[in-house]
């Protein structure tokens, strides 16, 4: 073959493979015209995963950022102004640096409500944990109908808080609540009991109600608890004479305790925010006897001259309080773990 059709035969060689890795570079991976497959392998289900990850994730920042964040970034701002009922109209409030919480830790009915919330409390936890563990107890050993009255001791906590607080006005009413009357008919007592209206009983009163309601929370959580605890450890106890006194001090105590450190966080940062239940009742009365700084906050920001300022300073104290006791609660917990 002569060498210039060699030549030619050559250079329409190159165009064609030039011109098929161009069809091959543009053309769909599949026969047929279709779609090219998503990559597979480690790579593509990484990115499956992440993009998974994500879709959870940013709601809850979104959820987290607009209903917390910001309500307390601005209630940090607010305790740093001077913001009254001026504010509102003019729409200023000069930045007034610690005066609010100057005054406010100056202020005498601020100093009852803080012994009133240190009252209330401790009271309800005290109560509330008792109670809830003697209930546990109570109901550990199963017994016919335990069940159902286990369901009905968890009404008060289902129950709304204005419910429930309602329902104790009503029930301590001095002229016509149901515990007059039964009082009175049984000759316990010669005159009405201004439950609500008297300063000695009206924390007792509040302090009742908030302990029906808070009950059946610890009792759950410490039948939980109860329910972990490995039977064997019991039935050795008793072959070595431990009575139930014992076995309740060197045994459940101690195997609980984990439970009991989350009833006490909880129940604290839950207690300190009260606010239906006191103000359902009494509105912080009567003079002042069972105002808390979270009914006294709530009156300084929307009762009165409306010092929202002020109202901000005594949420943010609260807030540092039960963010202290909740540190102090994980930090038992990072060094029981690190013990174990």
């Amino acid at each position: 073959m002569p060498a210039r059709d060699r030549r030619r035969i050559w250079a329409r060689g190159r165009e064609e493979v030039a011109v098929a890795l161009a069809v091959s570079k543009d053309a769909p991976a599949v026969s047929g015209g279709g779609p090219s497959p998503r990559p597979s392998g480690p790579a593509a289900w990484s990115v499956r995963s992440r993009r998974l990850g994500l879709g959870f994730v940013v709601p809850v920042v979104v959820f987290v950022a607009v209903f917390y964040l910001y309500p307390l970034g601005r209630n940090v701002v607010l305790s740093f102004q001077d913001y009254g009922i001026k504010s509102l109209y003019s729409g200023k409030a000069p930045f007034n640096g610690l005066d609010n919480y100057t005054k406010l830790l100056g202020d005498p009915v601020f100093h009852t409500a803080a012994v009133n919330t240190l009252v209330f409390v401790a009271g309800s936890l005290f109560f509330q944990f008792t109670i809830g563990l003697g209930l546990a107890e109570f109901f550990h050993r199963a017994f016919p109908l335990s069940q159902l009255l286990r369901a009905l001791l968890l009404i008060p906590w289902l129950l709304p808080l204005v419910v429930s607080g309602t329902l104790f006005r009503w029930m301590l009413d001095t002229s016509n609540g149901v515990v007059n009357q039964i009082l009175l008919n049984l000759h316990l007592v010669q005159h009405p009991v201004p439950w609500l209206n008297d300063p000695g009983t009206a924390m007792v009163a509040v302090l009742v109600c908030n302990v029906w309601i808070g009950v059946p929370f610890n009792m759950v959580i410490l039948y939980g608890g109860l329910q972990a605890v490995p039977a064997e450890l019991y039935e050795a106890a008793s072959l070595d004479g431990a009575g139930r006194r014992q076995q309740f001090r060197h045994i459940t105590l101690p195997q609980l305790r984990p439970v009991i450190g989350v009833v006490l966080t909880l129940g604290l940062i839950y207690t300190l925010k009260v606010f239906d239940v006191i103000w359902v009742m009494t509105k912080g009365g009567p003079a002042n006897a069972t105002h808390t700084v979270t009914t006294y906050a709530y009156q300084l920001s929307f009762g009165g001259l409306a010092e929202f300022g002020l109202g901000a300073a005594a949420g943010n104290l609260l807030i540092v309080v039960a963010a202290v006791f909740a540190l102090f609660y994980l930090r038992s917990l990072r060094a029981e773990a690190e013990n174990h």
